[in-house]
C-alpha cells in the first residue's frame, strides 16, 4: 500500500473522531443536534436542577457531569454579589459544556417586590401592583429591560417571572402583592410589556402560574388548592393575562399545582399533571408553542402524593417540556428522576418522539435567547455590565406615576399648615422628607402597633389639627392600627396605605385614601410631593375592592 493511502486513511479516521467529539453547540441544524444527542442527553434537557450553597458542591457537579440537564435554577443560598454569582454561572456552564452538553438555561425568581432573590448589588424594584398602577407600557418595558440587563450581566438567562395571576382573592396566602393587580386586561397589558423588556436583552421570561393561582385560599406549597371554575370563567378572567403573555412572545409558561376539576374532568389532579389542561387548554386551546414548565416539583401539593420519579413521569406524560425539580430534592434524587424517564422511554411507556418534541422547543428557545452562544463572563466587571446607574431614577419614576389617590371625598389634598402627621416612628425618613417641604406639618410618631396611650395622644392632637395624615402598614392584620384610625375624626383624615391595599376594607370610612403599594424608602419623595401638592397623584388603582 502506498504512503498516500495511509495518509488518506489517517485523515479519514481523524475526521470520524473529530465528528464524534464535535460539541453540540457547533452543530448547525436542529435535526443534526437531535441526532447527535444520546437518549440520556435528550431526557436530561427536560429537567431543571437545583442545589444549595456556593460555589457548586461536589454532588451537584457530579450530577451535571453525568446528565447535563437543560437548566439550573439558583436558590437564595447560591446567590451573593454580582461578582460571586457570575463565578457560579460560569462554573455551571463550564461543567456542562466540558461534559459534552448544551449550555444551560440558568434561572432565578426575580419578580420584584416580595420575591426578588437577587439582592446584594442589584436594584430593588417595588411590587408589581405599582407598575400596573402607573398605566405606562413603556415604563413597564423599561423595568423589564433593566431587570433583565442586571440578570444577563451575571450569566442568568431565565427569569421565573412575571406573575400573571390575578389578585382576585384578598384571602390568598401566597399570591397577593406578588400579582400585578385585579383587572385582567390592565394586568395583561403590563405583564406583556415586562415580558418584552426582559426578553429584549436575552432573558427568557416565564408567565406563571397557569391557569391561574390568584383566587385560591390555600398555598400549593402546603396543600393542593382546588378551584371550581369552569372554562367560561377562565376565559373571561384567569386566562386573559396569559393570553397577553402569549401574544408578547413569552418564552415559557409555568403550570401550577392547582386542581380545576370542572376543566380537567378529574378530581384532585394538579394542573401540572393534567394532559387536559396542558395539552387541551394551553397547547391546543390557546395554541401556545413555547416551553411549558412545571412549578417546583417538591411542593406539597404533589410532593406528598408521588415520589420524585413518579412526578417526573406524570408531568412529562401530561405534556410539560421542563420540570423544576425543586430545592428539597437531593442531587441523587434528581438523578433518579431523570433515570426513571430514560427507563420509561427504553421500556416504551414514553416515546422518544415525545421527548424529541420537548427537546426541540428547549433548543429552539436556547437558540432564540443566545444561550447556545454562551461565553464565560469576567466576574470582576459584572457591575459595569449591569449598567444600573439609572435604575434609582427609574424606581422614583415608578412611584411618581403609580402612587394612587383612590378617593378624596373631603378635599384633603393638598395638606397644609397645622396638618397632624401621624407616622410610624420606625420610618423617621418619611417625616424628614415631608417636613423638608416646609408646609408646617405637626409630627406624631407612633409604634407599628400603636398602644392605647399612643391612640389617646393621636385623638387629642387631632382635635386641634386642620387635617390629619395617618399611615397604615397592613392594618388589615393589625387591630391596633385600626383602633388608631377609628379614634380620628373621619371627615378630616387622609389614610396612606404603605403596603396592603386592602387596609381600606377593614377601616372606617375616612375623608381620603391614598396607596403607595410598596413601603420602600424610595417612595418618600414622590409621596411627600403628592401630599403637599407639588405633584398630582397619577396612578390608576390596580386592585378591585369590595366597596
Amino acid at each position: 500500500m502506498t504512503q498516500r493511502f495511509f495518509v488518506a486513511l489517517g485523515l479519514m479516521l481523524w475526521a470520524i473522531i473529530a465528528q464524534a467529539q464535535t460539541p453540540l453547540t457547533t452543530i448547525l441544524t436542529m435535526d443534526d443536534r437531535l441526532n447527535a444527542m444520546t437518549l440520556e442527553q435528550k431526557v436530561a434537557q427536560l429537567f431543571v436542577a437545583t442545589f444549595h450553597g456556593a460555589p457548586p458542591n461536589e454532588p451537584i457537579k457530579a450530577m451535571l457531569r453525568q446528565w447535563q440537564v437543560g437548566a439550573v435554577v439558583l436558590l437564595p443560598s447560591n446567590l451573593g454579589t454580582p461578582q460571586q454569582i457570575t463565578s457560579v454561572t460560569n462554573t455551571l456552564q463550564q461543567i456542562v459544556i466540558e461534559a459534552g452538553g448544551v449550555p444551560l438555561f440558568i434561572g432565578v425568581d426575580q419578580e420584584g417586590g416580595l420575591i426578588a432573590h437577587l439582592k446584594d448589588g442589584f436594584t430593588e424594584f417595588p411590587v408589581p401592583q405599582l407598575l400596573t398602577a402607573s398605566n405606562d407600557p413603556v415604563l413597564a418595558f423599561t423595568v423589564g429591560e433593566a431587570m433583565g440587563r442586571e440578570m444577563r450581566a451575571v450569566g442568568i438567562n431565565l427569569n421565573l417571572a412575571p406573575v400573571a395571576d390575578l389578585n382576585t382573592n384578598p384571602r390568598n396566602p401566597i399570591i397577593g402583592r406578588r400579582s400585578f393587580g385585579t383587572d385582567p386586561h390592565q394586568v395583561g397589558r403590563t405583564v406583556a410589556s415586562v415580558i418584552e423588556g426582559l426578553q429584549s436583552v436575552g432573558v427568557m421570561a416565564t408567565a406563571k402560574h397557569f391557569p391561574g393561582h390568584g383566587d385560591t385560599e390555600t398555598d400549593s406549597h402546603v396543600t393542593l388548592p382546588v378551584l371550581y371554575h369552569d372554562m367560561t370563567r377562565l376565559n373571561e378572567i384567569e386566562l386573559v393575562p396569559f393570553r397577553y403573555a402569549q401574544e408578547s412572545g413569552v418564552g415559557a409558561m409555568m403550570v401550577a399545582h392547582i386542581s380545576y376539576p370542572l376543566v380537567d374532568g378529574v378530581e384532585n389532579r394538579a394542573a401540572s399533571l393534567s394532559p387536559m389542561i396542558i395539552n387541551g387548554v394551553l397547547r391546543e386551546g390557546m395554541g401556545y408553542t413555547g416551553i411549558i414548565m412545571t412549578d417546583a416539583m417538591d411542593m406539597d401539593a404533589i410532593d406528598t402524593r408521588y415520589t420524585p420519579a413518579e412526578r417526573a413521569l406524570l408531568a412529562i406524560e401530561a405534556g410539560n417540556d421542563m420540570l423544576i425539580l425543586g430545592a428539597h430534592i437531593s442531587p441523587d434524587a434528581q438523578s433518579q428522576a431523570i433515570q426513571a424517564v430514560v427507563n420509561a422511554v427504553i421500556e416504551g411507556r414514553i416515546s422518544e418522539a415525545r421527548i424529541n418534541a420537548s427537546v426541540r422547543r428547549i433548543l429552539s428557545a436556547k437558540e432564540r435567547f443566545g444561550v447556545l452562544d454562551w461565553q464565560p463572563l469576567d466576574p470582576a466587571t459584572a457591575p459595569e455590565r449591569m449598567a444600573s446607574e439609572n435604575n434609582g431614577a427609574l424606581v422614583n419614576t415608578l412611584f411618581e406615576k403609580g402612587i394612587t389617590l383612590v378617593y378624596d371625598n373631603a378635599g384633603l389634598l393638598p395638606v397644609a399648615e397645622n396638618t397632624l402627621f401621624i407616622y410610624p416612628s420606625t420610618r423617621s425618613s418619611l417625616w424628614e422628607v415631608c417636613n423638608a417641604l416646609g408646609v408646617g406639618l405637626r409630627p406624631l410618631g407612633v409604634s407599628f402597633n400603636p398602644t392605647d396611650e399612643e391612640v389617646a395622644w393621636a385623638r387629642t392632637s387631632a382635635q386641634t389639627a386642620s387635617k390629619v395624615v395617618v399611615f397604615t402598614q397592613n392594618a388589615v392584620n393589625s387591630p391596633a392600627q385600626r383602633a388608631l384610625i377609628s379614634a380620628l375624626p373621619p371627615e378630616k383624615t387622609l389614610v396612606v396605605a404603605l403596603e396592603s391595599v386592602y387596609d381600606i376594607e377593614t377601616l372606617p370610612a375616612v375623608g381620603a385614601y391614598l396607596v403607595t403599594y410598596s413601603p420602600m424608602r424610595a417612595s418618600n419623595n414622590a409621596l411627600c410631593q403628592i401630599l403637599t401638592g407639588e405633584k398630582p397623584p397619577l396612578g390608576v388603582f390596580s386592585i378591585g375592592l369590595g366597596r
